[in-house]
């Protein structure tokens, strides 16, 4: 990976206090969210993003959208893109190399959105292959042109998801690079290009580019339940506007509201209760929704396994049974839930026994 060294030179003082000052305006208007569903990829749909709102989210991510395909194809855009009008505060997220058809492919989104977001944090093998999201570290010169050209065209602001260097200096500089190209917001996912998502985030990396900008900044990682996110937002720890959270999410939507799945409970603890909500109770959210909101088979089955994959794991009969049905329908997977639930077995999703208001201002 490449070392970044850049020094702002480009940019008057002027200049860049009044885009500061566009920034956080903007942030302000939309009523500063702190808890964000991340950008995952056939994961973070319309659907799913309704779901996770009802549960507290206060913002979130599109799916990485492919910029050239998105820009040049009408039945990519329908089959891929869908949003209404509760779902806002919204980022919508696009990866590719080429700053014409990057603002091409925003230009059919800019008045649905609140942010268009630059994808520069994808760590993936076609990724690599296709030369965006994280593989853009290595050349800064592509970054700075993708972020100025959205930045001075179009009429919402731009933000991005990074990654950081192994260097902190390094992803120091390349955050301040974004800022001074016109970023509004930056996304930071506090694990380097070659990280996994199974070792920590790097929240002092996070707290570093926090301290080095003037814009609003998130973090990503490490976000399992509301006690990682009272820790994170401290300013000892991040001092960051808000969090993102993936993976997790896609176990539990109901995250943000303060639910919490049996592995971050353990056994016998004081503090903790039922919450009368489990995960077939999500599911069947979540399908209602699909039946409002259309979107592809793959990506509903992915999530159906998602949530019940503990109940799958108890009950491998009705697992193979879904596994080898030809053809789905909304009928048959409220059945599946119906199925496991006559078994008898629950996994509830826990609440604490005291539920304070939680303080999401440092």
């Amino acid at each position: 990976m490449l070392s970044p060294s850049y020094t702002r030179n480009y940019v008057t003082d002027e200049q860049h206090l009044r885009s500061n000052e566009r920034a956080w305006a903007h942030w302000r208007k939309i009523k500063q969210p702190k808890l964000i569903v991340a950008p995952m990829y056939d994961g973070s749909e319309l659907p799913f993003r309704m779901l996770c709102r009802k549960y507290g989210a206060e913002a979130a991510y599109t799916p990485m959208l492919h910029s050239r395909s998105f820009a040049e194809s009408k039945k990519f855009r329908l089959r891929e893109f869908s949003t209404c009008e509760e779902d806002r505060p919204l980022f919508v997220q696009f990866c590719g190399n080429d700053p014409d058809i990057l603002l091409d492919a925003a230009y059919q989104v800019e008045s649905l959105c609140d942010y268009v977001d630059i994808n520069l944090g994808c760590p993936q093998r076609i990724a690599r292959t296709g030369n965006y999201g994280a593989f853009l570290m290595d050349d800064l010169p592509r970054v700075k042109s993708l972020v100025e050209k959205l930045a001075t065209n179009l009429s919402v602001p731009v933000s991005c998801k990074i990654r950081i260097f192994s260097v902190l200096q390094d992803t120091i500089n390349y955050a301040k690079l974004l800022e001074d190209s016109g970023c509004s917001l930056i996304a930071v996912h506090g694990r380097t290009r070659d990280g996994r998502n199974r070792e920590r985030a790097n929240w002092d990396a996070i707290k570093s580019v926090k301290d080095a900008v003037k814009i609003p900044v998130l973090a990503n990682g490490n976000i399992r339940h509301m006690d990682d996110i009272q820790s994170c937002l401290t300013t000892t720890a991040t001092g960051v506007e808000g969090v993102m959270s993936a993976e997790a999410l896609l176990d539990n939507p109901a995250l943000f509201g303060g639910f919490r799945s049996g592995e971050w409970v353990e056994d016998g603890e004081d503090g903790f209760e039922d919450g009368k909500l489990d995960r077939g109770d999500l599911v069947v959210e979540y399908l209602k929704l699909c039946e409002k909101y259309p979107v592809r088979w793959n990506i509903i089955i992915a999530h159906v396994y998602g949530m019940l994959r503990k109940w799958f794991e108890t009950h491998p009969d009705i697992r193979d049974d879904f596994n080898i049905k030809r053809k789905l329908s909304f009928e048959y997977l409220y059945s599946v839930v119906d199925r496991l639930r006559t078994r008898g077995v629950r996994f509830p999703l826990y609440v604490k026994t005291k539920r304070p208001e939680v303080n999401l201002t440092f």
